[in-house]
């Protein structure tokens, strides 16, 4: 009879501590990891990872599946990309609690805070729940490949207590307050893992209103960390664009210190205040000093848009010419544009915008730090045309599928040397891929892998040695949102693992596919490199291809690993 489910053999073990890589063996038993180092014994399965990299499971605990967890068992494209855990309801958004009126709105939210279709939302909502508690429980009905963990967001838990007047954004009442925090506390003790929101005005519905959590007082937000600090557990997050970061950050302090619960805030840089985002990890570091727990979710690489006929922006959106062919499919658009006469006519009413000097061609694979000499406009003054020409004929490439790239936020120096900074700082955790939004404009799903290529492997300057990285992705980031059962290579850990061909390692090209409910479109990218992706101690990819196994869950609550 076998000692273990699976062996793991030979491997490079960078096993989540962020200690020296070693050779090893990893043994598995029932879903968890009972050896590592020299592993004697039989196993019913075993791999041979010689000049590979072992490593944890990775945890992305920023993502937006909300709606996908409840109809697909795949969360895609996390799980391409050697993500074995997920947390949904990040940035004040989600879909619960929620009463029967309110459907439209959380859609129209999701819709537009996130770029989630409408149609598809309408389409595979299946609504069979009303408190988080319920929705939790429509979740957990799906099997899934990979793990998935629940926030309560603030938006929707705004207009379910307050109505038209949170929809509105009037300040919240004391009974109002007091029943958010009720409910906030019986979400984490049902097993959402905390409670988010959002302050930024780049949040809007798609009817253009602001989120209704944009103006909410320190005393509503305070108050309904409150509710967690009753229950004694569960995690907040929190997105802001900082416009005053002392007394921005002074609030979200307060949200931690009088909870007793961690916070973690998005942070990256903006080119309207370039050296914010240092100001905002310096008040981290003296919180932490305090002794109060609060992180910075930061991302692997600029997030950037991507514009071409098939996504929901283009150059060209608004030209009235380009206006003509709008409706007719992808393909037939880009033969159109094809047409001298067309083209000649579009571009006699179009006018080059500054922000091609900051727009790329995206190639295969595509580079994620590309120099400035190489933008749409520096190419096209090399060549002596026009900007919005060149743009024009790139993205007409391939019938019509060619992108463009467009880096906003990390993206100030025309570098990313301010994202290492972030993801340097002993305060700051990975974050921010968005996976499961922004499915016409962002697909940043691939930013764990971004982390072990660009800053593991292939950046001049700069890299942080994978030891490090491989902590960050999933021991502290687990541990930023109470998972401290996972994200190392140790007895009584969960057997969420990698086998990884780390030379080989690397990002396809997005695809833009239409498979969500309704026909709707959404951005996807492969990686190659990814040998075996292990969740609960069965493999659900294997070379990049689905096994077909749903070992994932619902995570429910804070979880400690069995020792």
């Amino acid at each position: 009879m076998a000692i273990y489910d699976l062996v793991i053999r030979g491997g490079t073990l960078a096993d989540g501590t962020g200690g020296p890589l070693r050779s090893g063996d990893v043994g598995v038993r029932d879903g968890r990891i009972v050896a590592v180092g020299e592993v004697d014994g039989d196993a019913t399965r075993t791999i041979d990872a010689d000049g590979a990299l072992v490593a944890p499971g990775f945890v992305d605990i920023h993502t937006h599946y909300d709606g996908q967890a409840t109809w697909d068992s795949a969360l895609a494209p996390s799980s391409w990309h050697g993500v074995t855990t997920v947390v949904a309801g990040n940035c004040g958004v989600g879909f619960a609690p929620v009463r029967p009126s309110d459907h439209q709105r959380l859609i129209e939210l999701m819709e537009g805070v996130e770029d989630i279709p409408g149609a598809a939302l309408h389409e595979g909502l299946s609504w069979d729940w009303q408190t988080f508690g319920e929705y939790m429980d429509a979740v957990e009905r799906v099997p899934h490949d990979i793990d998935i963990g629940l926030q309560l967001p603030h938006g929707a838990l705004r207009l379910h207590v307050m109505g038209e007047r949170g929809a509105d954004r009037e300040p919240a009442t004391g009974d109002d307050i007091a029943e958010m925090a009720e409910i906030a506390r019986q979400a984490v003790l049902d097993g959402a893992l905390g409670f988010t929101t959002s302050r930024t005005m780049n949040h809007r519905t798609s009817t253009g209103d602001y989120t209704p959590t944009l103006t909410a007082e320190a005393d509503e937000l305070v108050g309904i960390a409150s509710g967690l600090g009753a229950a004694g557990r569960g995690v907040l997050q929190v997105v802001s664009d900082y416009r005053d970061v002392d007394a921005e950050f002074a609030i979200f302090r307060r949200m931690a210190e009088e909870s007793g619960r961690p916070l973690s805030t998005s942070l990256a840089q903006s080119s309207m205040a370039p050296s914010m985002y240092r100001r905002v990890l310096e008040l981290l570091a003296e919180a932490n000093a305090d002794g109060v727990p609060m992180r910075a979710q930061v991302a692997a690489r600029a997030v950037g848009i991507l514009l071409g006929l098939q996504c929901t922006w283009n150059p060209f959106l608004r030209n009235p010419v380009y206006q003509e062919i709008a409706g007719l499919p992808v393909a037939e658009r880009a033969q159109a544009m094809g047409d001298p006469a067309f083209k000649a006519r579009l571009l006699e009413v179009d006018r080059p915008h500054p922000s091609y000097g900051e727009m790329f061609e995206l190639g295969d694979p595509p580079d994620y730090e590309p120099d400035p000499s190489s933008s749409i406009a520096a190419r096209a003054a090399r060549d002596g045309r026009q900007a919005n020409e060149y743009a024009y004929e790139i993205i007409r490439r391939d019938e019509g599928r060619a992108f463009l790239y467009q880096p906003f936020l990390n993206w100030a120096d025309g570098n990313l040397d301010a994202v290492g900074e972030m993801l340097a700082d002993p305060n700051a955790v990975p974050g921010l891929s968005d996976g499961g939004a922004h499915v016409g404009t962002i697909c940043d799903g691939s930013f764990p892998t971004t982390l072990l290529t660009l800053w593991g492997r292939d950046r001049d300057r700069g890299q942080l040695g994978l030891p490090l990285l491989v902590a960050r992705q999933c021991r502290d980031t687990a541990a930023t949102v109470g998972l401290h059962d996972r994200g190392v290579l140790a007895p009584g850990y969960r057997a969420d693992i990698n086998v990884i061909d780390h030379e080989r390692l690397t990002m396809r090209a997005p695809e833009m596919h239409f498979d969500l409910p309704a026909g709707g479109k959404r951005l996807l990218q492969r990686a190659e490199g990814y040998l075996h992706t292990i969740v609960a101690g069965e493999g659900v990819y294997e070379d990049g291809e689905a096994t077909g196994a749903r070992p994932g869950r619902l995570v429910r609550g804070p979880q400690e690993a069995s020792r």
